[in-house]
């Protein structure tokens, strides 16, 4: 059974990313505060849900919570300040954005830098044993999907609608064959090659 609160605070937000590892698209930051009677069954780390699930489980946390908000940044911010930093950047973004404000933040991971003054922990695989943590990892997981499907339509090739800009070797094979899209990260190892990549695209 996942916790709903970690902290003594009653505002307290869960955070968490998706997109972290991929070559292609941004990286996807959700907050959400819930209310205290929160209730979800099904909800969990949305690495352990099915696609069908997280998508069934997405219009239910944004009814239910407080409230919530998700954050994309995009590549080539991303290539400028590296992926950690961009992650922990669009958690704080979407914090920042949350009202009310959040007494206490919780983060999944081990890694985030303070917003705002408001006291914090890292909780590793926090997404397996918080609530708002959880529903943060559905938001962020759905809301980046829908974007990867939508850019898909732009560059087939790739086939982002399965792979979602992760490094598969079809995507890598894309990237070979192709060289690669304004969504792909530069900064990234795209392919054990360098070299071999075109960046005239």
């Amino acid at each position: 059974m996942l916790s709903l609160k970690f902290s003594e605070f009653s505002i307290e937000t869960g955070t968490d990313e998706a997109g972290r590892g991929c070559l292609a698209g941004p990286v996807t930051a959700a907050a959400v505060i819930l209310p205290d009677n929160f209730e979800l069954k099904l909800l969990n780390d949305s690495k352990k849900l099915t696609e069908k699930t997280r998508e069934h489980l997405r219009p239910l946390i944004e009814e239910m919570a407080l409230c919530y908000h998700v954050t994309n940044i995009e590549p080539e911010v991303i290539d400028e300040i590296n992926i950690l930093n961009a992650s922990i950047k669009a958690m704080q973004n979407c914090i920042t954005k949350l009202n009310p404000s959040p007494e206490y933040i919780i983060v999944d991971g081990n890694r985030f830098k303070p917003i705002n003054n408001i006291p914090y922990s890292c909780i590793i695989k926090g997404d397996g044993k918080y609530l708002s943590i959880a529903a943060a990892s559905v938001l962020a997981k759905t809301y980046r999907d829908e974007y990867m499907n939508k850019i898909h339509e732009e560059f087939p090739m790739y086939n982002w609608k399965k792979n979602k800009g992760y490094p598969t070797v079809e995507h890598r094979e894309a990237i070979k064959k192709y060289g690669i899209t304004k969504y792909h990260r530069k900064s990234f190892r795209l392919l054990p090659d360098q070299l071999e990549i075109n960046f005239e695209v």
